[in-house]
């Protein structure tokens, strides 16, 4: 059986990414951290809340998980509300900038989910400005035209608990295939042309780390996002030692796109790969070995030209399907970004954030143009769900972009960060809180504030689908990244929240139903962490508990003839 390739990750692999997180926190600042969690003098925190059942021990507890020898180092940023109210229960920092890492999320999916609406879906077209004959001969190319889905791939639909897959990773564009030759289709007397132009063509957003750029994290993003711009590798042993291993990729197409030197090792040895980046086509040279009788090893990269494969995908589809292609393949690519004016929008952009009355996307085709057969991704909630529960970072820059394709005209990620903006003043929350230049938070740019935070939290609970998202993020103990943590706890199934990690950055933010059925809703983050593993959310996760555990509702002040009796 295959290991998969975070489990390999942790035991085998010889890489570690180096992050330089920038967060202009100076020594003094971090004294003064200090000082905030020891002083008995903090008014905002002695008053916060005063009047809660069990703060003074939720204090006192916080102060003991963050003077822990693993998390005394770090920089923290903490920030408890009670959810019905608005009011602060506990802060800590809560006007400080932090690195969100994949926090950054929830403000990407609240911005698609407000302003495109949760039933929103995506296209992905087969078309052809050609004749298609009544002998079933297209003259003229065939286009796989992308429009940004994050789903054309084999995931099973609803999330239940975990990512399922369900046939081979060109199961999509075999159905679409179908869909054609039910049309008539039989020859295509031209090129498959992969067209991701919906976006200008920025495959990688400001702030990303070339150490990401292999990693399915760090996969390009572009309109046309087959099988989430990645493909696996199972490494398999030949039967004598120094002999070469057997690769199997999926989607095949992919084999192409990198360089491999992977033999057999000797039975009694270890698994040992590593991989070296490089410029050219192939990006990625996979090297190493794998003992002999040795089970099988998946490991899972980006694709470093995801057009090209979905091309070529589509082309191999079409032949196994017995069509015949006559022509190659290529690729049609949008212009770079310019430099975004928001001059260029309708002034009353910012203004009407509102989702389109029908939610879904259909390019505007040219009168000439035939459309063979569409894809239709699930609902944006639906999609939305995957995302922050198992943190997908591509599908929030695809969410991203096509807000700004939608709203401002401009499918780029600066046209996005604008919206993103006026979105967040028209909720209340201050400019300069939020400083992102990405969708998904793998951008070591990214800055925000808990309260900034707390105050988006805020506004999803109010809104009239709140419930459904709120069950997108995921629940300790139970699944998503929060599967393995605070398991056996108080906190088991008694929160729900996104969880962000880079080097030396942890983050938690969501909701919690405390034992006294209190609901809440919180942000942790501790950033310029030295720590790993669990060590590095531990204090946060004892944290979480202490919440859980301690805070109950608050306590009437008894009259006087009460306290006379």
């Amino acid at each position: 059986m295959s290991e998969s390739l975070s489990s390999f990750l942790r035991r085998y692999f010889p890489i570690t990414v180096m992050v330089l997180i920038t967060l202009g926190v100076c020594t003094s600042v971090v004294e003064a951290q200090k000082a905030t969690v020891r002083s008995k003098k903090v008014s905002a925190n002695e008053n916060a809340g005063s009047s809660r059942a069990g703060i003074k021990r939720f204090r006192a507890r916080v102060d003991a998980a963050l003077a822990d020898i693993h998390a005394q180092r770090a920089f923290w940023g903490i920030l408890v509300a009670d959810r019905n109210s608005g009011e602060t229960l506990y802060e800590l920092n809560a006007d400080r900038f932090f690195t969100p890492a994949s926090n950054a999320k929830i403000f990407t999916s609240a911005l698609a989910l407000s302003t495109l609406g949760p039933d929103f879906r995506f296209h992905t077209t087969l078309e052809t400005t050609g004749l298609l004959g009544a002998d079933g001969r297209l003259i003229g190319d065939l286009v796989l035209v992308g429009h940004g889905d994050p789903d054309l791939s084999n995931r099973k639909f609803p999330y239940a608990g975990k990512v399922e897959r369900e046939g081979a990773a060109e199961a999509p564009l075999a159905e679409l295939v179908e869909a054609a030759v039910a049309k008539g289709l039989k020859e295509v007397d031209g090129d498959i042309v992969a067209d991701d132009s919906y976006f200008p063509y920025d495959p990688y957003p400001a702030g990303w780390s070339v150490g990401d750029l292999f990693f399915t994290f760090g996969a390009p993003v572009s309109a046309l996002a087959f099988n989430d711009n990645s493909f696996s590798i199972e490494v398999s042993p030949a039967g004598r030692q120094g002999q070469a291993a057997t690769l199997q990729v999926e989607p095949a197409a992919a084999m192409g796109g990198f360089s491999y030197e992977v033999n057999t090792g000797p039975s009694s040895g270890k698994p040992d790969f590593s991989v070296v980046r490089r410029p050219g086509q192939n990006f990625i040279l996979l090297r190493g070995s794998i003992p002999a009788g040795h089970a099988p090893i998946q490991l899972d990269f980006a694709i470093s030209d995801p057009g090209q494969v979905a091309a070529l995908a589509l082309k191999q589809a079409l032949e196994s399907r017995g069509i015949k292609v006559t022509g190659g393949i290529r690729l049609n690519h949008a212009e770079p970004p310019g430099r975004f004016d928001p001059g260029t929008v309708a002034p009353d952009t910012a203004a009407r954030l509102l989702p389109l009355p029908d939610s879904n996307i259909r390019s505007a085709p040219v009168v000439s143009t035939l459309v063979l057969a569409d894809h239709v991704s699930p609902s944006l909630l639906e999609s939305v769900a995957v995302t922050n529960k198992v943190s997908q970072n591509l599908h929030a820059e695809l969410f991203l972009r096509t807000v700004a394709r939608e709203k401002a005209g401009v499918g780029s990620t600066d046209a996005g960060i604008w919206l993103e903006q006026n979105f967040l003043k028209t909720i209340g929350i201050a400019d300069g809180e939020v400083v992102l230049s990405d969708g998904s938070g793998l951008s070591r740019d990214d800055l925000v504030t808990p309260r900034a935070v707390v105050q988006l939290l805020r506004y999803l609970s109010l809104q009239p689908w709140s419930a459904e998202y709120i069950s997108t993020f995921p629940i300790a103990g139970v699944d998503g990244t929060l599967e393995n943590r605070m398991k056996d706890t108080a906190a088991s199934g008694r929160i729900l929240a996104k969880t962000g990690s880079l080097e030396h950055v942890r983050a938690m933010s969501g909701y919690a139903t405390t034992v006294r059925d209190e609901h809440l809703m919180f942000t942790i983050f501790g950033n310029n962490n030295p720590q790993h593993g669990h060590d590095a959310t531990s204090a946060m996760d004892a944290i979480a508990v202490a919440m859980v555990e301690t805070l109950g509702p608050s306590v009437r002040p008894k009259r006087k003839n009460e306290a006379a009796r």
